[in-house]
């Protein structure tokens, strides 16, 4: 009951968030604002207080590393196979990204983070960066190489290298491996800090959600939401369970790798020919029936 009334009050907080962007309230530049702070501030917050206390050898391992690509990259195959008859390559790409492109920072991590202890959310926060090292520069390589767009992936790749979720992750680690000690009233602060960054986070993609009614493919999508929120965390729970890692490991990788498509997509489809009324549409219906998928999920490895 706990859990129902806990995600009932995240969809409440997402679709808040659409009705302040319908009203006005909370326009683009007031929503670039609150992203700005969810990201460069809240988000690195929740991170580094997850990680700085444990040194990389307790989180990292070639077990969770090779999980995690095996499941990414045959969910791609998957998606790949599912859409590869789509009316137009535009659409084609943008379903094959969506289908496996995560909502870890935005959502997983804060989730993850309000839900489960302290061991697990570490663990989920290299999940994190595992995955987002990896899922990024790939969907802009399948959009741009898919629609003939022009990508610089160098300048992705510089882009990740000046990530503050990112950073903050290593410098979390790093503090951890070393074996220095944080400050208490520091840790605290931080830890207010990464406290507010699901509601944040949930305000600003409530307010990028946009869908056109008329424009709505019903294969399309249903096929999208599938794969993304059915297929990859089933896939990822049989892997992890194969692999025997512990229950730790087992709970971040499943609930991260279930979280609905980024907000992120629809921005890389609109820069990179994607069809992007059909981006705006999976994001919208993959995190509206993520609140459930994620309930049954949490509900079955809690």
């Amino acid at each position: 009951m706990e859990l129902f009334v806990r995600l009932s009050g995240l969809l409440v907080v997402l679709l808040l968030g659409a009705g302040l962007r319908t009203t006005g309230l909370l326009d683009a530049r007031r929503t670039a604002r609150l992203n700005a702070v969810a990201y460069y501030v809240a988000l690195p917050a929740l991170i580094f207080v997850s990680t700085y206390d444990r040194a990389i050898g307790e989180l990292l391992s070639l077990t969770l590393l090779g999980g995690l690509l095996f499941v990414l990259f045959a969910t791609v195959g998957l998606a790949w196979l599912v859409h590869r008859d789509r009316a137009s390559m535009g659409r084609r790409s943008v379903a094959v990204v969506q289908s496996y492109h995560s909502n870890l920072g935005y959502l997983g991590l804060p989730l993850v983070a309000a839900t489960f202890d302290a061991e697990v959310t570490a663990t989920a926060s290299v999940v994190l960066g595992v995955v987002t090292l990896t899922q990024l520069p790939l969907s802009v390589l399948l959009l741009s190489t898919l629609n003939g767009a022009d990508a610089a992936i160098g300048d992705e790749l510089r882009g990740l290298a000046k990530n503050p979720v990112l950073g903050s992750l290593i410098a979390g680690l790093a503090v951890g491996s070393l074996g220095i000690t944080l400050p208490g009233p520091a840790a605290t602060g931080l830890d207010l800090l990464g406290s507010v960054a699901l509601p944040l986070a949930l305000l600003c993609v409530g307010a990028s959600l946009e869908v056109d009614l008329p424009s709505i493919d019903v294969g399309a999508t249903t096929a999208v939401i599938g794969l993304k929120i059915v297929c990859m965390p089933a896939l990822a729970w049989a892997v992890f369970s194969v692999l025997a890692v512990d229950a730790a490991t087992f709970t971040a990788a499943v609930v991260m790798l279930g979280t609905p498509t980024a907000v992120s997509t629809f921005v890389f489809a609109a820069e990179l020919g994607g069809d992007e009324e059909f981006a705006s549409l999976n994001v919208f219906a993959t995190t509206l029936v993520s609140m459930l998928t994620l309930f049954v999920l949490i509900s079955l490895v809690s």
